[in-house]
């Protein structure tokens, strides 16, 4: 999307990142090509890796950001750690130097004591990073993470520090000038994450009062002055349960959830970056900066929540409609209707954030715009963000870097229906199936056959959900259908738009939005309800006392078959022929 937006597009190389946006050549070559007068790589990866940005001085170029000093030293986990003890931050107690091997990985860990936290230096987003619990854990993720960290990188160094355990990983949005002022822009609570990365954002936290939020924002501000910061950055910091934080790392460019920011306190932070590159002050002072309402951004990723909380999917994005109709709602994505996700970059689809007076409006408003956020083509997460954003620990803001683990310990499996929501998706898909019905024996609007007999005006049917399968009786009544469903009836209405992608159908007063993503011809079909995908078999009652003479097609024998969780490369095989596993 990006590409057509802009006025003119250059590619800087084939899809592999080393080949690509992590070659400062290619990058360089296409500056000077199209005699740019600044330049903005707000891409985590590219920001980790410019050492060479001095090199656009010669160029005569602006970089839209921090000078190569900060950027160089708040990448570096380890340098970055010592400048912000110098800046008299709180930090994380750990090993401030660049860990050699397995054996010295092993013996760190001991002295600093169990649990320990591998980082790879360089790293961000989540990658190179693990947990180790004991010596075995220790050097298996010494081994993993700089592994990682060389091939996303480009830089396998590491450091041990102290896990804190169970904290909440809240951050601070800091914005500063080449004059030698620095504002602080409130914080950001950030602790729901899967495998360090995180998925749902919201500002400001419901965890911070005033006085600790204000020595967070002056700490982190310290920082930036230390390291002659000059543009729009992050100090992320991990809170613990008495409100007590330690430094966790500064990301030198703008973090993907900065648009909660810019819903609180009104600033458009690109503006600003772009403001101060051209060397202008800041234009605000710290009593300025308000927090207006409250913002939710959830990270919307085209993976597989069911596959440990979100395993990559890739394909093509065959149909594709965001909710901007839901008020209050913005989407930031670089996709469309028929772009492909691949495996060359990171899965997200879009960001999407939505914005009200208080926390509640904003999440109410979040279930909406998740309800009516139209993917097909690829697996997606939207049904894990639903669960989470009205999950009872969630709304009443008792959260950590841990939520996900503990609400669901068996691995996420979907919405669990009460037996009300039941009655209502069963009912809804017995009136979605007599609607087609009906729907086909129109044609142009008129009976197909004049002569035909008087339309049905009830229905019989059984519908299968689950390990369950229930008879449901269907009347019609005007534009509406009165469904009888466990022996209770149910008042089902909707414009009954077949060709539409989304369906707002009211159960008895209750407005749902839903989705029917695929039919087939036996009368399966898959339903979106409260964000899950339900699997259902309609039939008649006469079409169901037959199909159990119907044979049953054999499960697949995968016993002799290894297939990966996620597409992605081969590295390495570990075994041979005759090793025994």
């Amino acid at each position: 999307v990006h590409v057509k937006m802009a006025d003119e597009a250059v590619c800087v190389g084939p899809a592999p990142t080393s080949k690509s946006y992590l070659n400062m050549d290619a990058i360089m070559e296409v500056i000077r090509k199209t005699r740019a007068q600044a330049v903005s790589l707000n891409v985590s990866i590219c920001c980790s890796f410019l050492s060479s940005l001095s090199l656009q001085a010669s160029e005569g170029v602006t970089f839209i950001g921090p000078d190569t000093h900060a950027i160089q030293a708040m990448g570096d986990k380890i340098e970055s750690k010592l400048l912000a003890k110098n800046a008299k931050v709180n930090t994380i107690p750990g090993f401030d130097g660049v860990v050699k091997d397995a054996d010295e990985a092993v013996r760190i860990a001991r002295e600093i004591g169990y649990p320990v936290m591998i980082k790879a230096s360089a790293g961000g987003g989540g990658k190179g990073m693990r947990i180790a619990w004991d010596d075995e854990e220790t050097r298996e993720g010494f081994r993993f993470s700089s592994q990682e960290a060389a091939s996303s990188f480009g830089d396998d160094r590491l450091l041990i520090e102290k896990f804190i355990d169970n904290p909440r990983h809240i951050e601070i949005q800091v914005l500063a000038d080449k004059h030698g002022n620095a504002l602080w822009l409130n914080e950001r609570e950030c602790s729901i994450q899967r495998r360090n990365q995180k998925v749902v954002e919201e500002a400001p936290s419901t965890f911070l009062d005033p006085e600790t939020r204000r020595a967070m924002g002056e700490q982190a501000v310290a920082l930036a002055k230390a390291v002659k910061y000059s543009s729009a950055g992050t100090v992320e910091f991990l809170v613990d349960s008495s409100k007590n934080f330690y430094f966790l790392e500064m990301n030198t460019r703008l973090q993907v959830e900065h648009p909660v920011t810019e819903c609180i306190t009104g600033l458009d932070l690109v503006q600003e970056m772009i403001r101060v590159a051209k060397g202008y002050p800041l234009r605000h002072k710290q009593a300025d900066i308000p927090i207006n309402g409250w913002a939710v951004e959830c990270r919307v990723y085209a993976e597989d929540p069911y596959k440990s909380f979100g395993l990559p999917s890739i394909g093509k994005l065959s149909q594709y409609q965001e909710p901007l109709h839901v008020p209050s709602v913005r989407v930031d994505s670089g996709i469309q209707q028929g772009s492909d996700i691949s495996i060359y970059y990171d899965p997200m689809i879009s960001k999407l954030i939505t914005y009200g007076s208080n926390r509640a409006e904003a999440l109410k408003r979040m279930e909406e715009a998740l309800d009516n956020y139209v993917i097909r083509g690829v697996a997606h997460n939207i049904s894990l963000l639903r669960e989470v954003i009205v999950h009872p620990r969630f709304v009443q803001g008792d959260i950590s870097t841990k939520f996900l683990p503990e609400v669901y310990p068996e691995g996420f499996k979907g919405h669990k229906l009460t037996d009300l929501e039941r009655r209502q998706l069963l009912a809804t898909a017995a009136s979605l199936y007599v609607a087609e019905q009906l729907r086909s024996q129109q044609f142009l609007g008129t009976p197909r056959i004049p002569i035909a007999k008087s339309k049905r005006s009830s229905w019989e049917l059984s519908v299968h959900l689950g390990d369950g399968t229930y008879p449901v009786a269907v009347s019609k009544d005007g534009s509406s259908f009165s469904v009888e469903v466990d022996g209770m009836k149910l008042n089902v209405t909707s414009e009954w738009n077949l060709a539409s992608p989304l369906l707002s159908v009211t159960i008895d007063g209750t407005q749902r939005t839903i989705q029917r993503i695929s039919r087939n011809a036996s009368g399966e079909t898959s339903i979106q309800f409260l964000g899950t995908v339900y699997k259902l078999q309609i039939l008649t009652k006469v079409a169901a006392e037959l199909s159990k003479y119907m044979p049953e097609k054999a499960a697949e024998d995968t016993s002799s078959i290894l297939r990966s969780p996620m597409p992605g490369t081969v590295v390495a095989v570990s075994v041979k022929p005759g090793d025994m596993v």
